[in-house]
């Protein structure tokens, strides 16, 4: 499967993105998908995750009450939904994808990925 993702972008600090990752060249509801973000010289850390059936999904500390993701399996996407953006929400954005049910918060259990979109929250 190859992932796209989009809609990074320059925001007010409180402001709110919509990122999207579309999907193509897999059965989209076979995958459970993932956002991950890497802030320059720090490591690439779990923000969020839905499962393929959509029934679930998990949150990182840091995006619970201000994230949330979801999924259109008919469209082949999935989005995360960023309200109340803070600097420190400044990084790149991934999506990834796994042939699983079970979500994980390791980069390492998703081998298919996005290229990225940029996000920048200024002060």
């Amino acid at each position: 499967v190859q992932l796209q993702a989009s809609g990074g972008g320059l925001v007010q600090a409180g402001g709110s993105l919509r990122l999207s990752c579309s999907a193509s060249g897999g059965t989209f509801s076979s995958y459970s998908i993932a956002w991950f973000r890497q802030a320059p010289g720090k490591e690439r850390m779990f923000v969020a995750g839905i499962a393929l059936s959509g029934g679930s999904s998990v949150y990182a500390d840091s995006a619970e009450g201000r994230f949330t993701i979801s999924r259109d399996n008919a469209e082949n996407t999935v989005y995360l939904q960023m309200n109340s953006l803070r600097p420190e929400d400044t990084a790149v954005y991934y999506c990834a994808a796994r042939g699983f049910q079970v979500l994980h918060r390791s980069r390492w259990s998703y081998p298919y990925w996005g290229q990225g979109t940029q996000v920048t929250v200024s002060s």
